[in-house]
């Protein structure tokens, strides 16, 4: 049942003292500005002589997209010909639907999202619409509106003369990661809790009010791309503090386990590679501890995993040498494999010369042939440079002890 749920019609009160503004109307809707001057936040849109402030000064907004986390404000704008809450929602046919009649400028088209427009949107309309890009609430922002809803006796909670903690209201400010409209529900159910007893509220009442944090992330939306690129970004920079953060936002955000597994790996073989090759074994062993004991208690392979690899050394020599690689194949002509290089399994083909010319490895000095192994075309090509970091700096070590072997067999220097 909701807290206005059996309120008569009128400005009248409950027996509790409820307001009655809308009835069974919760409190972030009673409490939605109803003029630009109760509208709290988005000054870089809305400041005097802003863009949006323009428009709207002139009465005349053309077609725009709002795009913004929830509970910012995004749908207080009444005066619209045509406003499309959600329009991500819209499939691409039904987007295209839009398109003449904004064209024609018979509607104008103000659109909502919480996605990104650039993956969400056509390219076609949204070229025709104007992107305004709406912030989070600031926790303090979101604390003055939750005090305003206690003490109006309008639409809000005051009529019900609650005593509210600052640490309360800044706590569910804190909670509700910059949603408003989860900071308001919020306060409606501790003001629930409240009438119960002595009509305060305090920071206990608070965290019993708030039950489960509300956290920015959509598995499937833009911020779940943001939270995986600042946890691999963190591990690259050799920050484990960070990278710690936001592995454990993501498992808070009820993120799939095995998917961050294949992450760590793929950061071990592009960030950590030939510099410390184990730790893409430990990150490995970390999957199968996930595997084997399930979440919470798997989560912690996993955290270990990414620590290491963030004090590792780094190296994405190999990276860079498979991508150099594939664009030379991608670029140049498909060379046939020398016929050195070939076995000879059959008599024509030995007569054809395959494997003439061959040198066995093992039977040279230092184990390494004068024998070039690219196509002609390629010959002298150069990939992989190891860099000085960690193990991989033997490997530089060895690389130029072959390159003097090879060197010595062909009498240069």
């Amino acid at each position: 049942m909701s807290l206005f749920d059996g309120v008569p019609e009128g400005p009248t009160v409950s027996s509790k003292g409820l307001p009655q503004a809308v009835a069974g109307a919760p409190l972030a809707e009673r409490m939605r500005p109803r003029t630009l001057e109760e509208y709290s936040g988005q000054e870089h849109l809305l400041g005097p002589g802003k863009p949006l402030r323009v428009q709207i000064d002139r009465d005349d907004p053309g077609s725009m997209i709002f795009w913004g986390p929830p509970g910012v404000g995004k749908t207080m704008h009444s005066r619209t010909i045509l406003f499309v809450d959600e329009i991500h929602r819209f499939n691409k046919a039904q987007q295209d639907a839009f398109l003449p009649y904004v064209e024609r400028g018979t509607i104008r088209l103000i659109g909502a999202t919480t996605e990104n427009p650039s993956f969400e949107i056509i390219s076609a309309l949204l070229s025709r619409c104007r992107v305004y890009v709406l912030q989070p609430l600031s926790e303090e922002r979101i604390v003055s509106l939750l005090r305003r809803a206690v003490e109006d006796s309008e639409r809000g909670l005051g009529n019900l003369h609650l005593t509210v903690d600052d640490e309360a209201l800044e706590l569910m400010a804190t909670y509700s990661s910059g949603d408003c409209r989860n900071a308001y529900n919020t306060l409606e159910v501790a003001a629930q809790l409240a009438l119960e007893g002595e009509k305060h509220i305090d920071k206990a009442l608070a965290s019993e009010a708030i039950q489960q944090r509300v956290l920015m992330y959509d598995k499937s939306g833009e911020e779940h791309y943001n939270l995986i690129s600042a946890l691999h970004k963190s591990v690259r920079n050799s920050d484990p503090d960070a990278a710690l953060y936001w592995l454990a936002r993501m498992f808070a955000a009820g993120e799939d386990p095995l998917y961050l597994a294949r992450r760590v790996v793929r950061m071990a073989v592009e960030d950590i590679g030939l510099a410390a090759p184990e730790a893409l074994n430990l990150c490995l062993s970390a999957k199968e501890t996930i595997d084997f004991l399930g979440s919470p208690e798997g989560d912690l392979a996993l955290a270990e995993a990414v620590v290491y690899l963030c004090l590792a050394p780094k190296s994405n020599s190999v990276y860079l040498a498979y991508g150099a690689v594939q664009q030379e194949i991608e670029h140049t002509r498909q060379e046939p494999v020398p016929l050195h290089l070939r076995n000879a399994p059959t008599r024509l083909m030995k007569e054809l010369d395959y494997g003439k010319g061959y040198r066995y490895a093992h039977d040279e000095e230092g184990r390494v042939a004068d024998m070039d192994c690219l196509p002609d075309s390629l010959r002298g090509r150069s990939y992989y440079h190891p860099t000085q970091e960690g193990r991989e700096k033997l490997l530089a070590q060895r690389m130029e002890e072959i390159r003097k072997i090879r060197a010595s067999k062909r009498g240069g220097s």
